[in-house]
């Protein structure tokens, strides 16, 4: 956890804290002396991908709270929204996960939430006072693929129908120079496997980029990849927003060539590498 003052020229200054796990598993923080009087507002910056540390975020809130008097402004910058994907009941006896993480945040009160390519519509209608930073304002700070996508070099794929709005944004930013091709898969309705990947386009020769806003283990991506390349795609690349992969980068060995991520769900020295997979992080 990061977290900045601000002052009304602009300047922005880390607040320095010391936090720690008592044995019993309680979480602590303890802010060092702090003069609120030129701070206009106070952003908290974290990851929230695990439990521990949501706990974390709750006492410091508290404790910057009582340390201005509750006097000055705090906004909270969560690049990966946690529960995102569980945003509907499928199963009688399941909890709404997007809901009661919304709720968490909501009490604590912020001016204002701030969360990167939301998985769906209804987290950013659940948090209050929330900006939803685009996935295409993300994809735009790599130069890199900016330019192949400005060219026309590259054929974006989208590889579900729930991609499809955010794939069609990317390819009007960019004048419509990209070609897009729809992927669409059939899964097993008790397991959830996925038994058929279309693509309802030609590849054969392209350079293609499938798009998406997160990437946990990659089996959509890793069946999407490999019937690109039966098809006769030249090279595939991967552009996720949220790059969890909780499988590691081999799983895509041979399949795909690229992949293109932002530092929402970890910072960029945390990711593992691959001799076999260009790997490029987007830093904020």
């Amino acid at each position: 956890m990061k977290i900045f003052s601000h002052d009304s020229t602009g300047n922005k200054t880390p607040i320095d804290f010391d936090s720690f796990t008592f044995s019993g598993g309680e979480e602590h923080i303890r802010f060092n002396p702090v003069d609120f009087a030129t701070t206009v507002k106070i952003e908290i910056f974290e990851r929230l991908t695990d439990s521990s540390k949501l706990v974390q975020l709750m006492v410091a809130v508290d404790a910057l709270k009582r340390l201005s008097n509750e006097a000055t402004p705090i906004e909270l910058v969560i690049p990966y929204f946690p529960y995102a994907r569980q945003d509907r009941v499928c199963v009688e006896g399941e909890a709404l996960g997007a809901a009661v993480m919304a709720s968490f945040i909501n009490n604590l009160g912020f001016a204002k939430v701030t969360i990167w390519d939301a998985h769906s519509e209804v987290s950013p209608a659940l948090l209050n006072r929330v900006v939803n930073v685009p996935q295409i304002n993300l994809l735009e700070r790599c130069d890199e693929l900016s330019q192949r996508l400005s060219t026309g070099e590259l054929t974006l794929i989208s590889p579900d129908a729930g991609a499809s709005k955010k794939t069609i944004k990317i390819a009007e930013t960019f004048n419509g120079e990209p070609e897009v091709i729809q992927a669409q898969k059939m899964r097993n309705l008790k397991t959830g496997e996925i038994i058929k990947t279309e693509i309802l386009g030609d590849v054969n020769g392209k350079k293609v980029l499938i798009a998406d806003d997160i990437c946990d283990g990659g089996r959509t991506f890793i069946e999407l990849a490999k019937v690109l390349k039966n098809k006769g795609a030249v090279e595939v690349s991967l552009f996720i927003t949220h790059g969890i992969f909780s499988k590691g980068l081999e799983v895509f060995e041979g399949l795909i060539d690229a992949i293109y991520t932002t530092d929402s769900f970890r910072a960029a020295e945390e990711f593992s590498t691959n001799n076999k997979i260009k790997l490029q992080i987007i830093e904020m």
